[in-house]
Formats: structure tokens, C-alpha cells, sequence
């Protein structure tokens, strides 16, 4: 049976003395709200409040933000796709993307100056359809590659933008290299959220785009009374995601920072595997990298946004599917009083983990290094919903992934 992993950072740095945090800044987080801003899409997304699952878990206060929600897309992954395309498009232009806007980018005079522009990218779904989407906002043209085992439904929804879209015989990774290959030959622009040797620029824009999720949670909170979290559950792929909104809430809190938790699948836990190697550097792990998890099955870490994690996260986790799997029947089937949250497999993973690590006796060890307890207020992040209704309805409606909870100690009382 596949059991849950953890590694602890011993050595946590306090903001400003690891890596440094200047890319995710107050100041650079608000430029990309205010850029997101520009489109009529834009609205905070929830973040939903669950007293009564945090009473049953045993910890003060959880909150849910729900990127269901965002901008009509049913994920986040638009957030770093579009401010990164803004991002271009105002270079391109000599503009400051201060001043830059949605519709100054449609106007007349910057289509003449920018011509055709096709954007490229490979995805599972997610941030595939968000580069179309703001490429086909833009007028823009997108061309999206899609590892092996890609949900269909997904690719429909990524040609429903107008983007030229097909599933390939790679796995993420090499469709990655693919995607690379193509854009130099065709003069295409490669929106990737992971970074390699000569390409930072964008994937540095696509962080910086998620930090807006962490400037909006922060506000939000603080609107009910909340100061800041003391404890943030975010889930890894290539590690942009959680780079963003970790790098925001440190160069934000500074000595306040929460303790911040890193989730992986455990076939694709580059994050992971780094940490527990132990010598502070990105290693890749390589293979299929099936798992139900399909927006975190990357196995190359983002090598800007590892710096980020291995300095300022607190733990990393490797977990089996069947933990994503109760994170998404918690939240679509709360407890009366709480609100529904329709989370998706990569969403509901850090729900799942914060109800293994508080519930069962082999979460015992992890619980007690993390302080987990009453006086906690926790956020977890739902990064998608029911992206594909083919696997929400399996493991929701029809149990999918549930063996290994059966064999847990779990309450028997509600």
C-alpha cells in the first residue's frame, strides 16, 4: 500500500536571508493584479470559509480559496499565462506593463506593430487553456501540446479558444522539449511555467501572475480579522505555483510568515525528491508520471522557483493518489453549515493531506512538527474544479481511489 512521505526543512531561512524575494514583491504582485485587473473577466475568487471542518479536524480556523472561479475558466493556471503574454506583448511594444492593459494590446496601432503572434506551450489542460484564452483575448494566435493519458475533454476545451491543440505520445516533460523544439522553428513564443538555462524571463512573469491568488487571500482574510495564516498547504507540479504565492506571502510578512507546506503526487515529486536528497539542488524524477494528480505530474523542477521552496517552505510531501482522491469527496460532500467546494484532483490535494495529517495516527509525527492544533488557521488552495467531470464524477459519485482509506484509522464519530 503507498503511504504518505515527508521530509522537514531544517533549515528554514527568514525573508531576506535566502534566496531573494524582489521578483514577488508587494510592488510587482500589485502590477500583475492591476494587469488582471484590465480584463472584464477579472473578480477575486472566493475564499471559502469551513468552521465546521475545522472544528472535526481539530485546528482553529480553514480556509479554501477557490479557483473555480477564475476568470470563467474553472482554474487558476490564468493568472500566470496571461500577465505573462501582457508581459511580452508590453516588451515587444516599449511599454511599461504598469500602464499596459487587455485593451491596449487589441488596439490598432499595437497590432500593426506586433503583427502575428503565436504563442506555444505544453499542458495536461490547465495552463494550455489558459494560453489560448489570452492569446484568442489578445487576437493572437496558440499552438498546445498535451503529454500521453491527456484528458479529451480538456483538449476540447483548449480548441474551444481557437487554439490548434493535439495529445501527443510523450510524457509532460519531453512534450515540454517538443514544445521548445517547435517554437524555434516556426518563430513561435514558448509560454512554459518552468525554467531552464536561457529561458527566465516568462516563467519569472507566469510567477509573479500567480502572486496575485496570495495578494487577494491576504486581503480577504485580513477583511474578517485574520492578520495572516499560520499555516499554507500548496501543491507542486514544476513548483511555479507554490514559488508565487510562497515567495508573496514571505516578502510580504517577513517574520510573520506562515509555515508553508509543499504537496506532490508520489510519481511526480521533483520537489520532493530534491528536499530529501538534501544538497540544494533541483533533481528531476522521470518515468510516465501517471497519477490522478494530472496538473502535478511534472518531474523538472522550476529552477527559479526551487530556490524559493527549498529556503522558506517548511515541509514536503509525497503522497499517493487516494489522498487527492478524500480531498475532493470532503469538500463536494461538507459537513452541514460549511459550503460546497467542487475541487478538482489537483485542487483537493491539500484538503486531503490536511485531513490525513490531522485525523490518522501515522499523521501523528508530521501534525506535531508543524504545530497543527486549535489555535491553527490554515488556507489550502483549490486550484481547479471539476476540470475533468469524467474523473470528478468517478472518485466523487463513484468512489474511485478509495482502498487505502479503508485501511486507515479514521474517527468513527461525526
Amino acid at each position: 500500500m503507498s503511504s504518505v512521505e515527508f521530509v522537514l526543512n531544517r533549515d528554514v531561512r527568514k525573508p531576506g536571508e535566502g534566496s531573494c524575494l524582489d521578483i514577488l514583491s508587494r510592488e510587482e504582485a500589485s502590477k500583475a493584479r492591476d494587469y488582471h485587473k484590465s480584463f472584464k473577466e477579472y473578480a477575486p475568487t472566493p475564499l471559502a470559509f469551513l468552521p465546521h471542518l475545522a472544528k472535526y479536524l481539530g485546528v482553529g480556523e480553514l480556509y479554501v480559496k477557490d479557483e473555480s472561479y477564475r476568470f470563467g475558466l474553472n482554474a487558476f493556471k490564468v493568472l500566470g499565462a496571461s500577465y505573462a503574454i501582457g508581459r511580452y506583448m508590453a516588451d515587444r511594444l516599449g511599454m511599461d506593463i504598469a500602464e499596459a492593459t487587455c485593451e491596449s494590446f487589441c488596439s490598432a496601432d499595437a497590432r500593426e506593430k506586433l503583427g502575428d503572434v503565436t504563442f506555444t506551450t505544453a499542458t495536461d489542460g490547465n495552463h494550455g487553456r489558459a494560453v489560448a484564452w489570452a492569446a484568442q483575448q489578445l487576437g493572437q494566435k496558440s499552438v498546445i501540446y498535451m503529454p500521453k493519458g491527456s484528458d479529451p475533454i480538456r483538449l476540447e476545451s483548449i480548441r474551444s479558444h481557437g487554439a490548434e491543440a493535439s495529445i501527443t505520445d510523450l510524457n509532460y516533460d519531453d512534450a515540454v522539449r517538443l514544445a521548445d523544439r517547435m517554437a524555434g522553428e516556426h518563430g513561435w513564443i514558448i509560454v512554459q511555467d518552468t525554467a531552464w538555462g536561457g529561458y527566465e524571463d516568462i516563467p519569472t512573469w507566469i510567477m509573479q501572475g500567480y502572486a496575485t491568488l496570495a495578494l487577494e487571500g491576504l486581503e480577504q482574510m485580513r477583511a474578517v480579522g485574520v492578520d495572516a495564516p499560520t499555516h499554507v498547504f500548496l501543491q507542486a507540479g514544476v513548483g511555479s505555483f507554490a514559488g508565487g504565492v510562497l515567495g508573496y506571502l514571505a516578502a510580504e510578512l517577513g517574520d510573520k510568515m506562515p509555515k508553508v507546506v509543499i504537496v506532490e503526487p508520489e510519481k511526480a515529486d521533483c520537489i520532493f525528491k530534491s528536499a530529501k536528497i538534501g544538497d540544494g539542488k533541483p533533481h528531476a524524477v522521470t518515468g510516465d508520471l501517471d497519477t490522478l494528480m494530472a496538473g502535478l505530474a511534472c518531474g523538472e523542477p522550476n529552477t527559479i522557483s526551487w530556490n524559493i521552496l527549498r529556503d522558506y517552505a517548511t515541509a514536503y510531501i509525497s503522497c499517493p493518489d487516494y489522498i487527492s482522491a478524500t480531498g475532493m469527496r470532503v469538500l463536494a460532500t461538507p459537513l452541514k453549515g460549511d459550503p460546497v467546494v467542487i475541487s478538482g484532483e489537483s485542487g483537493a490535494v491539500t484538503t486531503g493531506i490536511l485531513q490525513y495529517i490531522m485525523e490518522t495516527e501515522e499523521g501523528r509525527e508530521l501534525r506535531d512538527a508543524l504545530e497543527l492544533d486549535e489555535n491553527s488557521k490554515v488556507m489550502v488552495v483549490s486550484t481547479e474544479g471539476n476540470t475533468s467531470p469524467r474523473a470528478f464524477r468517478d472518485v466523487v459519485w463513484y468512489g474511485e481511489h478509495k482502498d487505502e482509506e479503508l485501511h486507515r484509522n479514521k474517527k468513527q464519530v461525526w
